[in-house]
């Protein structure tokens, strides 16, 4: 990758947030009969503390697996040092309110036993809250491939967006997108060992070479057990579509010159040893092999004796 388009992703993704995030200037506070919703904050942007248990885990968070030996050290690290990074959240109608981003700190806050977090409030659509989500998680690289995947997937039915729409609005290129989407039509065992990370993407993709072949399963479980490179993997699946290619051609002997060959086999009975020689146009070299000691030394007596 060079580094103009590695530039280019960069500001692509570090835009992601900002892009999504509208700034609202003053919007009133609805009057529901049961409770007022909290306004989002009309400065775009303070931090207000917010009761960790009036906070309802995000619907659209994408991903399906955290590390709880992780989360247990930034419990830890919260407990010493704070929450340095707010939280993003939006006001329900119902007084609480529904995370959009941050989940990781939301969880082990709870976890350190912390009563508030500080949060920046948010007026956002359901699509923006799934936009924010992903952009989020990829900028943190927090998603695995499936995870990507699956998110791609529903930005795609849920919310009508073609590829291009969603690479560019979460700074994937469209061909990117189109194969995390096509992640999809895997199995299910293919899947599950990318999700654990057994396989990686580039794994996957090589793989999806063998869609029509039967032991496509067979074959990703044994790049996962011997822990096969990208591009193991694909030599290994090429072979597998052209075994043809893999069949070494017998090489013809070559054609010894009659008095040559002779010459060889007098060698071989006057020595008692198996004699070779390479001869090209009268130049050449006569191998003479042994198979122990007691053959070399007998071969030293009749070329060496006085």
């Amino acid at each position: 990758m060079t580094t103009a388009t590695a530039d280019n992703k960069r500001r692509a993704l570090g835009k992601g947030l900002d892009s999504l995030l509208p700034r609202v200037q003053s919007i009133p506070p609805p009057t529901p009969v049961v409770a007022a919703a909290p306004a989002a904050e009309p400065d775009g942007g303070k931090p207000r503390e917010i009761s960790v248990e009036q906070i309802d885990r995000n619907p659209f968070q994408t991903r399906t697996h955290v590390d709880e030996a992780e989360l247990s050290e930034l419990a830890a690290s919260i407990t010493a040092n704070g929450v340095v990074q707010p939280i993003l959240v939006r006001p329900q109608a119902d007084g609480r309110f529904q995370l959009i981003a941050g989940e990781r700190r939301w969880r082990a806050s709870k976890l350190a036993g912390k009563k508030t977090i500080p949060a920046i409030l948010r007026q956002v659509s359901d699509e923006q809250a799934l936009e924010i989500t992903i952009v989020e998680n990829l900028q943190r690289a927090d998603l695995n491939a499936m995870e990507q995947a699956r998110a791609f997937e529903r930005l795609s039915r849920e919310f009508h967006m073609t590829q291009e729409q969603i690479a560019t609005r979460t700074g994937k290129d469209r061909v990117s997108v189109s194969n995390y989407m096509r992640l999809l039509s895997m199995p299910d065992g293919i899947q599950k060992l990318v999700e654990g990370s057994q396989l990686s993407f580039g794994h996957a993709k090589a793989l999806m070479g063998l869609k029509f072949h039967p032991d496509m399963e067979k074959t990703a479980q044994r790049v996962a057990n011997l822990s096969l490179s990208v591009r193991q993997t694909e030599t290994l699946v090429q072979g597998m579509l052209n075994p043809e290619k893999n069949k070494k051609e017998a090489k013809p002997e070559p054609e010894v010159d009659p008095n040559v060959k002779e010459v060889a086999e007098r060698l071989q009975r006057a020595l008692g040893l198996k004699v070779r020689i390479e001869d090209k146009s009268g130049r050449g070299r006569v191998i003479i092999e042994y198979a122990n000691i007691a053959d070399f030394d007998g071969l030293l007596e009749q070329l060496a004796a006085d």
